[in-house]
């Protein structure tokens, strides 16, 4: 049982940050030419899910541990409150369009579980509708993983005080002020109950693992990211063709 009171937001003692930051950049290398051969041999597709509260990194992640990648072969599609035409289907509905085909790598930055979480929160819907909502995305990726469509969860794991203190930088450094509106000042109120929607949605649908990022230090979260990655795509024994 996943339980987000007791995994740190920090990285291990032993961890340092220099040595850590340059393995980064040897499995940026190693990133490129596995997803040159995952693309290749053409017999998976793969889907990285990116789940976190307000300001944990799931951009920096994309920008810092993936981006060394081949943009013709990794795409990422970023999913925000929906439209008022999505509103008119089933929350599934704008998910479709977006699932990777074979040989591609899909980065999914936040995902069809916020339409869980969200309402969870504002209390928007029932609990039936919540576990009707559930049981469809457990289904969905037990349908994906059965097309060979691979799947990594990554919830990045951040403390309360620093996402007060990154949503301080939003308003002070020229370079992240762009991302802050008003809404960022209500976002510390919230936390508790996004903790919690978290806990129970991490654990009701873990039939995939998580990955537990600890996402207070940015080097840190990134160089996790990019190994979880990596080592998955050495597990398949992937192959270029014969021709």
């Amino acid at each position: 049982m996943i339980e987000l009171d007791n995994i740190s937001t920090l990285p291990p003692k032993e961890a340092i940050k220099m040595e850590t930051k340059n393995a980064l950049k040897k499995i940026r290398k190693e990133l490129f030419h596995l997803q040159n051969k995952f693309y290749a041999d053409g017999r998976y597709s793969m889907l990285i899910v990116l789940q976190g509260l307000d300001t944990s990194g799931k951009d920096g992640v994309i920008r810092h541990a993936f981006s060394g990648m081949n943009p013709q072969g990794v795409q990422v599609t970023s999913f925000k409150k929906p439209s008022a035409d999505e509103l008119k289907h089933d929350f599934l509905w704008r998910i479709y369009p977006h699932f990777p085909e074979k040989g591609k790598i899909r980065v999914f930055n936040r995902s069809y579980y916020e339409d869980v979480l969200v309402p969870s929160v504002n209390k928007s819907l029932s609990g039936d509708v919540l576990d009707h909502r559930i049981n469809l995305i457990n289904e969905l990726e037990h349908h994906l993983l059965a097309n060979n469509t691979l799947i990594l969860k990554y919830y990045l794991h951040i403390s309360a005080d620093e996402q007060v203190e990154r949503i301080e930088e939003r308003k002070t450094k020229p370079h992240k002020r762009w991302k802050y509106t008003k809404e960022d000042e209500l976002v510390p109120n919230q936390w508790d109950d996004f903790r919690d929607a978290y806990d129970t949605l991490l654990n009701a649908c873990d039939h995939l693992p998580w990955h537990i990022i600890p996402a207070d230090k940015r080097w840190f979260r990134n160089y996790t990211a990019a190994k979880i990655l990596a080592e998955q795509l050495e597990k398949l024994n992937l192959k270029y063709p014969n021709k």
